[in-house]
């Protein structure tokens, strides 16, 4: 008790003395440095249990341990959370993305270490994913808790999430500026001038420390020997336009096989098919044993050889056909290793497949585009690079991201513009067959996404069940036209909802429809409701995102529409006015800061 109170008096006391918004940029000073901790743990973690794993390995023949080591990671990993976290941690960033979009910014505390302690496990012993998306749950997680803990209000709450998943980035990747557009980008947080320096200073404090304890030196070591040349730009529109299609395969693809694991019923089945899957495809490809970093590695450095040791294709490394043929399969196969980690068991997420696929990507169209002679000669090198930030931009829908995570990942600054080039034309084309990225497009089905288009976000925000009205009174279809001006004499609406017994919604009746004949008594026994009810306009079925609700009201013209539910029984009535004072009301509310 004696802690709480000297607490409860620091609050009062900051209250006082420090002014707000001098106080979010100390939190975010503090989350910068915790998300770079948590970040480079999670690094030493799995390179930890990756060398422990896999040093005594033979590069020159196939190594059967690899059809093992998966399956026991996703079992660890889905055991410590099905029995110890008891919650649901996959899909890390749609996490945030919900939490934003709800306008809470709420993250739950054991976020903070139990998505690092599931990642480290599933990906050190070799499942196909990336420990990003799980370090930004990590971080977003901290600066959410950090909030509550000195009881900031909702908007900052929102913007310490935005921080910590900044930081996150910056610090596990050290790409500052990659964090900070990322939460633009993907997040979908507004930038405005009250969020950019916190945004900033965790950006820059998580890379700070992430240089002074792993060093400054790049992620990747790139290293351009060849200069690129402006003739070049053709063929890097057409690399985009092949990354773009190299990510719609990857989106999709990775929608269907993880919704043939969610119709599981048992943890079980979902464990064995995806251990299955995930050790055949690691032992076939070893290139997809964990992150796939090695192999990015490689790539950027021309010494693709090595990318086939400790696989049955050992022989073939010398093949530049047989090269090509072995990263096409990888190119095709790993979004099933993706699913099937997250599926089975594991915990990961889509950031490292999506730098390992364009890498691959970039490779094989330069690998392939250089056996003809009648094309340009391209690097290989440097088309990987470019393919990263292509196959990246496209999934995420982030091509700013894209551009400046590449960059910094790799010192690639030279070839800044064409990786803008392929980063945009990847974008685009994936944008012609998909309006949403891997990560929002599950909200944006539930209508539960919140955007940068402010009308769309008020509508999100909105409150269904404030905004449906249960004031009025309904008639049955046996009724008569008597029964019936019993009914309005006793109501102040003008619209009355026709049920029957069960309360399936059947019509309405218009008070101006029977106006005629409501105040004709030799008539009252001669009319029933089912005489004079009509069909409703349109019916809004409960929980319909609000953008489509106010579709069908344009569509219909009315100002007054049923709302019932998935077996069409009435619950109420939605009015255009009412919906329009609560837009006002939260937008008030929500973004009259900005």
């Amino acid at each position: 008790m004696a802690k709480e109170s000297l607490f409860y008096k620091f609050l009062l006391w900051r209250g006082k003395k420090i002014q707000e918004k001098h106080f979010v940029l100390f939190l975010s000073f503090i989350v910068g440095i915790c998300t770079a901790a948590a970040a480079i743990l999670l690094k030493q973690l799995i390179h930890f249990i990756q060398h422990v794993l896999t040093q005594n390995m033979d590069v020159s023949q196939a190594n059967y341990l690899y059809l093992l080591y998966p399956v026991i990671g996703i079992l660890l990993a889905g055991l410590f959370v099905k029995y110890i976290v008891r919650d649901d941690i996959s899909h890390g960033v749609t996490k945030i993305l919900f939490a934003i979009s709800q306008r809470k910014s709420r993250i739950k505390p054991h976020n903070i270490w139990s998505s690092m302690v599931a990642s480290s496990v599933t990906i050190g012993f070799g499942g196909s994913v990336g420990a990003e998306a799980p370090i930004v749950l990590t971080g977003a997680a901290i600066g959410s808790n950090l909030g509550r803990v000195f009881r900031m209000e909702q908007k900052t709450l929102m913007l310490l999430v935005g921080c910590g998943a900044a930081g996150a980035i910056a610090g596990i990747f050290k790409a500052p500026i990659a964090g900070l557009v990322f939460v633009i980008e993907v997040l979908m947080l507004d930038l405005t001038m009250t969020s950019v320096m916190p945004l900033l200073i965790s950006s820059v404090t998580a890379a700070t420390v992430s240089y002074i304890f792993t060093g400054t030196e790049a992620m990747f070591k790139f290293s351009q020997t060849e200069i690129f040349e402006i003739e070049r730009i053709p063929y890097v529109l057409l690399l985009g336009i092949f990354c773009g299609l190299v990510s719609l395969y990857f989106t999709r693809v990775m929608n269907k096989v993880e919704g043939l694991y969610r119709k599981m019923n048992t943890y079980w089945k979902k464990f064995i098919l995806g251990g299955v899957m995930l050790s055949i495809l690691i032992f076939l490809f070893p290139p997809m044993y964990g992150e796939g970093y090695d192999t990015i590695g490689s790539l950027l450095n021309g010494q693709f050889a090595h990318i086939m040791d400790r696989s049955l294709f050992y022989e073939m490394k010398d093949s530049y056909w047989g090269v090509l043929f072995f990263l096409f399969l990888i190119l095709l196969t790993k979004v099933f290793a993706s699913s099937a980690t997250n599926g089975g068991g594991g915990c990961g997420g889509i950031f490292a497949p999506s730098l390992f696929l364009g890498c691959i990507a970039g490779f094989i169209f330069a690998h392939t585009s250089n056996y003809f002679d009648f094309t340009r000669y391209l690097s290989e090198k440097n088309f990987a690079l470019l393919g990263m930030a292509g196959v990246m931009s496209g999934v995420m829908h982030a091509p700013l991201t894209g551009v400046f995570l590449i960059a910094e990942l790799t010192g690639g600054y030279e070839l800044f513009l064409p990786l803008m080039i392929v980063a945009i034309s990847s974008y685009l084309t994936i944008l012609i067959f998909e309006p949403h990225s891997i990560y929002s497009m599950r909200l944006a089905q539930k209508g539960e996404l919140l955007t940068h288009h402010k009308d769309k976000a008020v509508l999100t925000l909105l409150n269904v069940d404030g905004i449906i009205e249960k004031d009025f009174l309904t008639v049955y279809p046996d009724m008569t036209l008597g029964d019936m001006v019993k009914v309005i004499s006793k109501s102040g609406r003008n619209a009355f909802p026709v049920v029957d017994r069960s309360g399936l919604l059947l019509g309405i009746v218009q008070l101006d429809n029977i106006r005629n004949i409501m105040f004709r008594p030799e008539l009252y026994d001669r009319f029933k409701v089912s005489k004079f009810m009509v069909s409703a306009p349109a019916k809004i079925v409960i929980n319909t995102p609000m953008d489509k609700v106010m579709q069908i009201f344009d569509d219909t013209k009315a100002w007054n529409l049923p709302v019932v539910d998935e077996n069409g029984c009435y619950i109420g009535f939605m009015s255009k006015s009412k919906i329009f004072n609560s837009y006002r009301e939260v937008l008030v509310e929500n973004f009259s800061g900005d």
